[in-house]
This record gives structure tokens, C-alpha cells and sequence, in this order.
């Protein structure tokens, strides 16, 4: 190794160190925090309010689509997804995606989906909505700490 190689890796270093970086990187991909979405998705799927309110930190909020009610603790969420949201069945398709990565502990997923739904009398309908789950990683697993979805405007 030459001396100007030296001071290359050592001036690398320091400015790791200096911006609180490390030279690996734990940094979630894109993709990773966009198939968060899938999880919660299918979690819908499986019918269990449980099941979806296990996805949320237990101090994560929640300004759910169907309801003007914000959910601030994981009681209420699961409250929601039991009584207003699962009956109608819901399943989503992301129709403008946007990832952020923020660091190695947080991320945000924001952009549109559309949610079929269906009716106690088996009616389909649809609804569009815009959205943003903030995801922190809690003891090893992502959680959503923070879930907005509204109705888009028409």
C-alpha cells in the first residue's frame, strides 16, 4: 500500500466517523420498506385485527381512511381495523409509491392506493385514498409508528 492510498482510507475513516456513519451501512432498500406495505396488506387479508394491530408501535397513531376518530394507542388501533375496517374486507394496490429512507432505524412510505372493499350484502366498491406510514425499527422489526390515509379529494 502507498502512502496516498493511506491517507485515502484513513481520510474515509474520519469522515465516517465524523458523520456517524459506518462503512457498513445498515440502511434499509427502497424496496424493503415498499414491501412493508404487502405485509400490512395481507395482514388485512387474513381478517384478524390482532394480527394488523401487532404491525403498529404500541404508542403508533393512526388517521385511518374510514373514520375521523384518530387512533393514538395500539387498543384503538385494533379497535378500528375490528369494527370499521376488516368487515368490509378491504384490500389495497399502491397507484403512486414514494419511498424515504431516513436513516437505519426509520423510513417513510407516502403516495396513493386504491382499497376494493366489500359490503355486508356483498356489493363491491372502491375507494381511493393517499397515504404515509412512517416505520421505525423497534428490537429488530419494523413498526409503523405513524399511518395516515384519507380519502382523496374527488
Amino acid at each position: 500500500m502507498n502512502l496516498k492510498t493511506a491517507a485515502a482510507g484513513t481520510l474515509a475513516i474520519a469522515m465516517l466517523a465524523l458523520t456517524g456513519c459506518s462503512a457498513d451501512d445498515d440502511r434499509p432498500t427502497q424496496q424493503e420498506i415498499a414491501g412493508l406495505f404487502d405485509q400490512w396488506n395481507a395482514a388485512l387479508a387474513g381478517g384478524n385485527a390482532t394480527t394488523v394491530a401487532d404491525l403498529y408501535a404500541a404508542d403508533g397513531v393512526l388517521l385511518p381512511t374510514l373514520s375521523a376518530d384518530v387512533r393514538s394507542n395500539r387498543d384503538e388501533i385494533e379497535e378500528y381495523f375490528e369494527e370499521d375496517f376488516l368487515p368490509k374486507k378491504p384490500q389495497g394496490t399502491i397507484t403512486e409509491s414514494h419511498v424515504r429512507i431516513l436513516d437505519d432505524q426509520n423510513a417513510a412510505h407516502s403516495g396513493n392506493y386504491r382499497f376494493s372493499l366489500t359490503g355486508k350484502d356483498g356489493s363491491k366498491s372502491s375507494v381511493d385514498a393517499r397515504f404515509t406510514y412512517v416505520y421505525e425499527k423497534v428490537d429488530g422489526r419494523w413498526m409503523i409508528v405513524e399511518h395516515h390515509s384519507s380519502a382523496a379529494p374527488a
